[in-house]
Parts: C-alpha cells; structure tokens; sequence
C-alpha cells in the first residue's frame, strides 16, 4: 500500500505542480487560452488565479517534502485534506458554470486526494 500511496502523491504532485506554476507564471489571459477547461478563470479575478497556484504549489509541497526528509511527515495526508478543499472550491465553480463533464474530473481529484489521506492516516501511516 505504502508504494501505491507513493505512486499516486507523486502523480497528483506532478499534475497539481505543473498546473499551480502555469497558473503563477502565465497571465490570466494566456492561462485561460490553454483550453476550454481553462475559462473557470472568467470567474476570478488575476489575483485570485495566481493565489490558487501558490495554493497548489504549497499542497505540493506538502504532500511530498515533508515525508522526504522525515520531518513531520503528518504535513502530507494533511496537505492531501487541503487540496481536498481545493478541488471542492473547483467543482463548485464548475457547478456554478454547468460544466458538467469537468467537474468529474474535479470531483475525480478531489476522491483521489480523500484516498491519498485516508490512506496516510489509516492504511499506510508514515513512521
């Protein structure tokens, strides 16, 4: 279980990351160009953007260096819970907009995130 919970942090890590960095280091605008599952951003302002990929980066962040270097790795599945929230404020805004089929695929990372935690406190505690 501990490798499959390896696995799937390092997956979510990977897409959360890059998508927390494209959303830092583009404009609203060019973000929003992306694709059509980008144009939730017509919902936010440039500000807001950016503060949801520094969010994204610090769950990151905590779902993987603290587990790394042994340093209250209790940090990770509670990085997990936050992004948890996260992808609830996304399905919700994809509520708001219809958008149906991408709020699956939010609702999709949000029970990969509940697993991820749940595994971390339960299944596969770290030390």
């Amino acid at each position: 279980m501990n490798i499959v919970l390896w696995i799937l942090t390092g997956l979510l890590a990977i897409a959360f990351g890059v998508g927390g960095a494209t959303q830092l280091i583009l404009t609203k605008e060019r973000y929003r160009s992306l694709a059509n599952s980008q144009h939730w951003v017509d919902d936010f302002g440039a500000a807001h953007v950016k503060a949801i990929g520094t969010i994204k980066i610090i769950g990151v962040i905590g779902l993987v260096v603290p587990p790394l270097i042994g340093l209250l790795p209790l940090l990770s599945p509670l990085a997990a819970c936050g992004l948890m929230l996260v992808m609830t404020g996304a399905a919700t805004t994809r509520f708001r907009r219809s958008e149906w089929a991408l709020m699956a695929g939010d609702v999709t990372y949000l029970l990969a995130f509940a697993f991820l935690a749940w595994g971390r406190f339960s299944l596969a505690p770290f030390g």
